[in-house]
């Protein structure tokens, strides 16, 4: 396990088990997010090379059996809250069957997913039928040329045709756009006429470095939160006492919200309630981090649900106090790849 900073070492007893998990700064843990896959029909430039970057084996990724027991053993620790992600989790087989039984578990609140919207249509009645309390959508563009550019592939059709089947179930969705230094003023404004008319949130998100490339990525130039004040002189933060990642901005007129979340600022440490779990089992407790905790290795080693327990609470309370922290300590000289993390 990778010793983090700011705690002493724990060795918690069976009565030291609460209810609610919290991280040696104070911070409530009620947020995971399950990476089940690395495989994606995607190559976004953001997110991963196009080539020379081989798929985990797999033999090497969580069963769903071991992912349904680590997510039976974090929601008795107060985790209420499950993100499925890749990677596109519908590149495995058997997605939607596993996010049934996940909605059948003790204790757990809210189920979304993360997807980019080429295979979802075929899933969306049985995600409706489930009660799926959210989807998140990505959409860079909404240019066929650049969505080409951009992601690698020419689907965007696809994904627009899963976005209005899920509007037309009335599933809660979030759309996702990564801004990259070539993105317009005019995609942007494209993009927000999107929560001009539909009942979304479209978040625009801060170029992060993960491509999975040896350059280092650096956020779009300026200040994304300014870029749109400009752009959307009308818009008004709404206020929250709520731990979130994005700042949501609605605008008069519009049947949506405008959104941004910034990743590479890492503006929203302090409130942070949220662990990862890799395709592999790495337990990060902050997206910059290298892993914290090797979970499978746990889960094949035979230790029992205590021992788990025991070991994710004493990784917790040793919690990089903020992103930067942990990506000073991480000292990578390569961008790992997001479909190896887990968008």
């Amino acid at each position: 396990m990778e010793r983090h900073p700011g705690g002493e070492s724990l060795c918690p007893q069976q009565s030291d088990y609460p209810a609610n998990l919290f991280d040696n700064h104070g911070r409530r843990i009620t947020y995971l997010r399950l990476s089940i896959t690395d495989r994606c029909n995607l190559r976004c430039r953001y997110c991963r090379p196009e080539q020379g970057v081989p798929f985990i084996p797999h033999q090497e990724i969580l069963s769903f059996e071991e992912l349904e027991r680590l997510v039976s053993i974090f929601c008795s620790m107060g985790v209420s809250k499950i993100r499925v992600t890749g990677g596109e989790p519908f590149s495995r087989r058997g997605c939607m069957q596993f996010l049934e039984r996940l909605r059948q578990m003790k204790g757990l609140e809210r189920l979304h997913i993360t997807t980019n919207g080429v295979k979802t249509l075929q899933f969306l009645d049985g995600l409706a039928a489930i009660g799926i309390d959210g989807i998140n959508l990505s959409i860079d563009t909404l240019d066929p040329k650049r969505f080409r550019t951009i992601s690698r592939r020419d689907y965007l059709d696809f994904v627009l045709e899963t976005l209005d089947g899920i509007i037309k179930r009335g599933i809660p969705l979030k759309i996702n756009s990564v801004v990259l230094d070539d993105t317009t003023d005019a995609e942007i404004t494209s993009l927000a006429a999107l929560a001009e008319k539909l009942p979304v949130t479209l978040r625009f998100i801060e170029l992060m470095p993960f491509s999975g490339t040896q350059c280092t990525t650096a956020p779009a130039k300026g200040d994304l939160v300014r870029r749109l004040q400009r752009l959307f002189p009308r818009m008004v933060e709404c206020a929250t006492d709520q731990p979130t990642t994005a700042r949501i901005f609605t605008m008069p007129g519009y049947t949506g919200s405008l959104g941004v979340i910034q990743g590479y600022s890492r503006l929203f440490c302090t409130t942070c309630n949220k662990l990862r779990i890799t395709p592999v089992g790495m337990l990060k407790t902050c997206l910059y981090d290298n892993g914290a905790l090797d979970l499978k290795k746990l889960l094949r080693g035979s230790a029992g649900d205590q021992e788990i327990r025991d070991a994710v609470i004493n990784c917790v309370r040793h919690r990089f106090v903020n992103g930067h922290e942990a990506e000073r300590s991480s000292c990578r000289t390569a961008e790992p790849s997001m479909a190896k993390i887990g968008g």
